[in-house]
Parts: C-alpha cells; structure tokens; sequence
C-alpha cells in the first residue's frame, strides 16, 4: 500500500488504528545489525550464544517498548524471519565475578536482522483495577502513534547493545530469505517467563513459572504457542508489580 507513504503523520496514525481494531492484533517490522535471544537459564555465566531465532518473550519485550500499560498483557501470535540467518562470535570483556580485574568472554550474535512480528492484546484479569481503562479503540491507537515514532522506550534485540528500529509494515509484505525453506524444527526453546501479575491459573498465581514450548519454522514464518500451552517448571514465589495511579494514560512503578 504505496499511498500510506504519503499520509500526513495524523491520517497515517489513524489508518493504522482502524487497521488494528479492525483486525484485532498489531503488525510492526523490526530490524538491527546485532542481535542476541540467549536462554537465561543456560546463559547465566560469561559465554552467550544466541538462539538462531527470536524468542518469544524478547518479542514480547519489543512490543510492550512501544506501548504497555497494566491494563492488557501482550500476547506475540507469530513472527515472520525476513533475512538470512548468520552468526558472529566478539570477544568482550566482563568484571570477574571473585575478585578484581576482568575476563575475556564469547558473545554469539546474530548479524543483520529483519523480522516482521504480529501481536494482540488481552485484558490483565489479575488488574480488576484497570477495568475501566479497557478501551481497544485507545490502546491500539496510541500503539500505532508510538510505532510511528518509534516507540516509547529504547528498543532492544534481546541485549541493551543490540539497539534496533520498529516500523509499521504490514504481515507478509516483501520477499524474505525462507518463503520457501519448507518446514524447520528447532526443537524445544526458551519460551519466556510467566510472572505473578500475568498468571492465568491457580498454578501460576503468585508465582514465576518458566515456559518452554517445541519451535518450528514453516516458510520463513513461526506461530508460537501461547504461554499456557507451555511446559512449565516453577521458579520461585513472586509478588505482583504495585503501580502508582495517575490521571493520564501512563501507570509509574511505585
């Protein structure tokens, strides 16, 4: 759709809020010269290697850097790989846990990367609080002012020097490298973390609860499963976020 490049800001902002509404999930592409999705579980020390795609709560976190609110939690539905996969080893150096000084670790990075990711929101039912606030028309509206402006946050792909861009784009548009790789499998991966304020069952309330779920890659596109349809293992008792009330549309930690 070549004629959105020449909306004014405010035509264009309203174009991708009835587009949102109308459909019912958010469309963005995202994109850096760097990335790296490691498993915190197994990553806990100085080496990291990255997984050869996204995870899902690293998407979940690049959503929710160009708008969240307590009021609705982020679910990802698929993510579309549009460049070819490729890796780089850099050295760096980390503070020596015991003692003074530093050591040399490997970072395994992802190099130039694109991804076009589909998302939807759904109503926190743990904030019963926020029930008033519980308006699509307005939250998929000041997303796709914050996607055109980049978002609200900083946006990263899975670390902090891994900076990246967001832009609107719509699911499928362009040609990407695997359109035609047929399916791949890349077995059981780091799904993300269910914390105490996002639970969906008596299980998971007060609770951090780590996800893992089976990934596979048909033609260049990943459909990840939700959070409860996971394998979950407990990671220890957890508090729910307090958040300090106020009368415009952000929610601050306390």
């Amino acid at each position: 759709m070549s004629e959105r490049w020449h909306m004014s800001f405010k035509k264009e902002k309203e174009f991708w809020r009835e587009k949102f509404c109308r459909e019912n999930h958010v469309e963005y592409e995202v994109s850096g010269n760097l990335a790296l999705f490691a498993d915190p579980v197994t990553s806990a020390g100085g080496e990291k290697t990255t997984y050869s795609i996204p995870t899902y709560e690293a998407l979940k976190g690049i959503t929710k850097s160009i708008y969240w609110k307590p009021t609705f939690i982020w679910i990802v539905d698929r993510v579309r790989v549009m460049n070819q996969i490729r890796t780089e080893s850099m050295g760096t150096k980390l503070p020596r846990i015991n003692g003074d000084g530093q050591d040399l670790a490997n970072y395994t990075y992802l190099l130039n990367v694109k991804y076009q990711v589909q998302a939807h929101l759904e109503w926190n039912e743990n904030r019963p609080e926020y029930s008033e606030d519980r308006d699509i028309n307005k939250h998929y509206g000041v997303f796709a002012k914050a996607l055109l402006k980049g978002g609200r946050l900083p946006v990263f792909l899975g670390k902090s020097e891994c900076c990246a861009n967001v832009s609107v784009c719509e699911f499928g548009e362009e040609s990407g490298a695997y359109d035609h790789s047929g399916v791949i499998n890349f077995g059981y991966m780091y799904h993300g973390i269910t914390y105490p304020d996002e639970a969906y069952s008596e299980e998971t309330r007060g609770r951090l609860t780590l996800d893992i779920a089976p990934v596979l890659m048909n033609n260049g596109i990943i459909e990840y499963k939700r959070p409860e349809e996971c394998s979950h293992q407990e990671i220890r008792n957890g508090l729910m976020k307090e958040f300090e009330r106020r009368d415009d549309e952000n929610a601050t930690l306390k």
